[in-house]
């Protein structure tokens, strides 16, 4: 296997805004944009061509990845004119590809951070003799998911949609959003229209007799929906839980980039990513966060699982825990912002204004 379809999501997707000005594609994760770990891992896997699969933002990632040869790659890119979901973005892209009929295309998903062994996924396909095969993850509350249950040989048996009842919760497998198609069965897809592969893609096999194979895989895996699972993800890419050949640097407690200025006594720990140009001042904490470029923590301000937009300041002896701070917002001293709090860019907030504390 050689080549690959990378799906990143568009507009009118489960993509939430970070509430920086940056496409969340390319917010750095560990200090690169999170799509240069997708790709490196691809490559590191033996794909060698791969064609990005978009409804918006081309005119972002191709100036920034090129044409991949900086990472040993060939890459492509396709835009649709409407959002097709994930099934008629996998068949936009199909004359792009340069597989025969019988060799296997990888398709992974642009918003899941998984250490996922790919070759295995690939070795799983041809020994099953499968049309298509599908990474299975297994969580433990499956209610939020579609379920994927399997015989005893892995062969997929259905496609079950979100439970709603604990009889309805047969297994724990769910869809990990990364597969191996036959490059026939993409041209199988209805072209020119909306189609979801989990609700019409993957049934529709299943009825026509379709081999569908399960691999479960339960390495690290992570939906990068929400700010905060983003935040999760760059921290444990830098304490070297998910795994990444893009990591620009030992894998650590903390990650600071070049031009990047670090008080002697300030602490950084869990992952922590200080941008390039940021700033962190005597006595700050910060755990678990990303701080982007040219971003500024102030004296004695603590910061804990939060995103920090590029240019934002934090004002001394300001507490932070869960927030997602905009790029160019100014959060002013004595402060305290947490549980999901959101402050748009380049907002202000003066001195003492917030607080979540008891009176007690």
């Amino acid at each position: 296997m050689t080549e690959a379809i990378l799906l990143v999501g568009g507009k009118g997707t489960r993509l939430r805004p970070l509430t920086v000005h940056t496409p969340k594609p390319m917010v750095p994760a560990a200090g690169v944009p999170f799509l240069t770990h997708q790709l490196a891992r691809a490559r590191a896997a033996g794909v060698e061509h791969i064609v990005m699969a978009t409804s918006y933002l081309a005119e972002v990632f191709e100036p920034h990845f090129g044409d991949g040869s900086s990472m040993g790659l060939h890459l492509e890119y396709v835009t649709e004119d409407e959002p097709l979901g994930t099934g008629g973005a996998i068949r936009n892209v199909a004359p792009r590809l340069t597989s025969a009929p019988g060799e296997p295309v990888l398709i992974f998903n642009g918003d899941i951070l998984t250490g996922l062994d790919i070759p295995a996924l690939v070795a799983t396909h041809r020994e099953a003799g499968a049309d298509v095969s599908l990474h299975l993850t297994r969580v433990e509350d499956p209610r939020a998911f579609g379920l994927v249950p399997t015989d005893p040989d892995g062969r997929v048996t259905a496609f079950l949609e979100k439970p709603q009842t604990p009889e309805e919760i047969v297994t724990d497998q769910v869809n990990a959003g990364a597969y191996v198609f036959n490059r026939e069965v993409i041209d199988t897809i209805p072209a020119g229209r909306p189609v979801s592969v989990e609700r019409e893609t993957f049934p529709g096999l299943l009825a026509a007799g379709a081999h569908l194979q399960g691999m479960v895989d339960s390495t690290y895996w992570l939906d990068l929906g929400t700010p905060q699972a983003f935040v999760r993800g760059s921290a444990d890419l830098v304490l070297g839980r998910a795994p990444s050949p893009a990591v620009p640097g030992r894998c650590g407690e903390r990650l600071v980039l070049e031009s990047a200025t670090v008080a002697p006594d300030a602490k950084l720990s869990g992952g922590t990513v200080v941008g390039a140009r940021a700033r962190v001042g005597a006595g700050a904490s910060i755990e678990g966060s990303t701080v982007l470029a040219g971003a500024v923590i102030e004296e004695g301000a603590r910061v804990q699982d939060s995103l920090i937009g590029a240019g934002a300041r934090i004002g001394a002896r300001t507490v932070l825990h869960g927030a997602v701070i905009g790029d160019g917002a100014d959060i002013g001293t004595d402060n305290e912002l947490r549980d999901g709090v959101r402050v748009w860019c380049d907002a202000h907030i003066p001195d003492g204004a917030v607080r979540f504390s008891s009176d007690q």
